[in-house]
């Protein structure tokens, strides 16, 4: 492999199946590598589309397996046991998985040297998002620069959607031609109901962004 491969962090969500798209269109169907986590989460449905989306789309996909993170610390997305709550302005949600993306991006730095891959990309967000801090720029490029020296290797870490809104993340999908694709495929409910539970923080964020994405596409059709 070249140096213009690229390796997704893949869940099987809205946001993470955008980055494959565009990396797809960026970089080159066979020069796409996704990678998919089972952590522990509290439903199999997201591996169950991330298998799914990627077959469908033709790219390369590994599923590696963490040692359940609920052992380590108790959060609404691990233990089915605790019910998922609305996030409020001076605490961190309970869906917050501590770590974790810390953790993703180890492992695929790891995976993504052994393939002499540099690019990884990760769809987190600050715009719209639910408070997790390891979503955060700041987290983002500290982290590259920790993998850069742990491993002296020069990754580059892209996220394409930490300055867009959902909205926004709606129509780069439209952009890309994949805008139903991605309404019908991809997974994105806390509570594991496919098609969405409509009511958790997840959804919520997810059918808003939606609704004033095509709210200001009809504005801008004759």
């Amino acid at each position: 492999m070249s140096q213009t491969q690229a390796l997704v962090i893949f869940s099987g969500g809205q946001d993470s199946t955008t980055c494959l798209l565009q990396a797809i269109a960026r970089y080159g169907r066979p020069a796409v590598h996704a990678l998919t986590f089972q952590y522990g989460q509290r439903h199999a449905i997201e591996l169950e589309r991330a298998r799914w989306i990627a077959q469908d789309l033709g790219v390369a996909h590994t599923e590696f397996t963490l040692p359940p993170l609920n052992t380590l610390s108790r959060n609404a997305l691990t233990d089915a046991s605790l019910p998922i709550e609305q996030a409020t302005p001076d605490a961190v949600p309970n869906t917050l998985v501590d770590g974790r993306n810390a953790l993703f991006l180890l492992y695929a730095a790891i995976f993504a040297k052994s393939k002499n891959i540099r690019h990884l990309i990760l769809g987190v967000c600050e715009t719209d998002f639910s408070g997790y801090p390891d979503c955060r720029d700041i987290f983002v490029r500290s982290m590259n620069t920790t993998l850069n020296l742990a491993m002296d290797y020069p990754f580059e870490i892209h996220t394409p959607l930490m300055w867009l809104t959902k909205a926004q993340t709606w129509a780069l999908a439209d952009e890309l031609g994949y805008l139903n694709y991605v309404r019908e495929h991809t997974h994105t409910c806390y509570q594991g109901v496919a098609g969405g539970c409509g009511q958790c923080p997840a959804c919520l964020l997810r059918e808003r962004g939606l609704a004033e994405y095509l709210a200001q596409k009809a504005e801008r059709q004759p």
